[in-house]
């Protein structure tokens, strides 16, 4: 049994991940800001208070970091607080408290400038190019747990790090990804952006979990690297989306944007946030565009899977198609 810290566990896969360790005779506590009747151990408060965390730390074997805001559009400062500082206090409440593993959630967008990305690796973070409030400040806070594992095998002490970047996670129960395309194509508002035929990753849930759980287990063993998780079967990202929607019963959708009047689309309503993000009139909902994501929509983006794999000892099982199936009886019975 190991005693282990997820922080961030109200969500899909933070969720998902908590009750895997459990099931399997873990000793789980879960880190949140509001009570979500799990059934676990929970510590109630937010990540970036360092005393909350310390306390969430105090006796762990090992801490699973998915706390972080997420989003296309928000402000600065909100992200700097949850990514950053949060996992900073994380980082320092594991050395503090001699926990001995962290594995540290990153982001593919970390190391994405806009470009197409074609059976690429974990590239290094880059604060500087990563595009948007969210990636830039995922970039820092990888930068930061590495740096973690860096400082503890020169010092002899402090947790081994790895980050795992988990690529467009998706599953019945997904509420940021499936659930909103389907509720625009439902409202007949889901155009395809450009021709829809750039390859692109994605992860189903279960394989996500088990990801996690490996990289826990072998943390020690590929300590201070970075490696991102997908279930390696890039597919046309119109083709993504098509499956999506119809497996949650709603029409395929049939038109088309062309990519260079999305982007001046997105590039308007980026403008329009930070004049908004400036006068302090920003809501926490994210628009229908951004230039964000109509990068996301209209370039390649999947990944050489062969180190990951090797390194955590690890193989998604269920495949795209299975998980299209999963979803749509989970619609069908919902």
């Amino acid at each position: 049994m190991v005693k282990v810290l997820v922080t961030g566990a109200s969500g899909m896969l933070g969720a998902g991940i908590a009750h895997a360790l459990a099931r399997r005779g873990d000793e789980v506590t879960v880190l949140q800001r509001r009570p979500s009747g799990s059934g676990l151990r929970e510590v109630l408060g937010d990540v970036s208070d360092e005393a909350v965390v310390r306390r969430a730390v105090r006796g762990q074997d090992a801490v699973v970091h998915l706390a972080a805001k997420v989003g296309v559009t928000g402000a600065w400062p909100q992200f700097v607080r949850a990514n950053v500082v949060g996992t900073r206090a994380v980082v320092q409440a594991c050395r503090l408290e001699g926990v001995t593993r962290l594995v540290h959630t990153s982001s593919p967008s970390v190391a994405h400038a806009g470009a197409s990305l074609v059976g690429e690796g974990a590239a290094p973070a880059d604060p500087e190019r990563a595009r948007g409030n969210y990636a830039r400040s995922k970039a820092i806070a990888e930068r930061i747990a590495l740096a973690a594992d860096a400082r503890a095998q020169r010092d002899g002490a402090g947790p081994a790090v790895v980050a795992i970047r988990p690529h467009l996670v998706w599953g019945p129960e997904d509420t940021q990804l499936v659930a909103r395309f389907i509720r625009r194509a439902q409202a007949g508002r889901l155009p395809i952006i450009g021709s829809g035929a750039p390859l692109v990753d994605t992860t189903y849930i279960d394989n996500a979990v088990e990801a996690f759980v490996a990289a826990l287990d072998r943390c020690e063993q590929v300590r201070g690297q970075a490696f991102v998780i997908t279930n390696g079967e890039p597919r046309p990202i119109g083709e993504l989306i098509t499956a999506w929607v119809q497996a949650g019963g709603a029409p395929a959708p049939t038109r088309h944007v062309p990519t260079s009047l999305a982007l001046g689309a997105g590039t308007l309503v980026d403008g329009i946030t930070a004049v908004r993000e400036r006068l302090g009139t920003l809501n926490e909902a994210d628009p229908p565009l951004t230039r964000f994501l109509v990068e996301q929509l209209s370039t390649a983006h999947w990944f050489d899977q062969r180190r990951t794999r090797a390194a955590l000892d690890w193989t998604p099982r269920v495949s795209l198609d299975e998980g299209f199936a999963r979803v749509a009886r989970h619609y069908a019975t919902s």
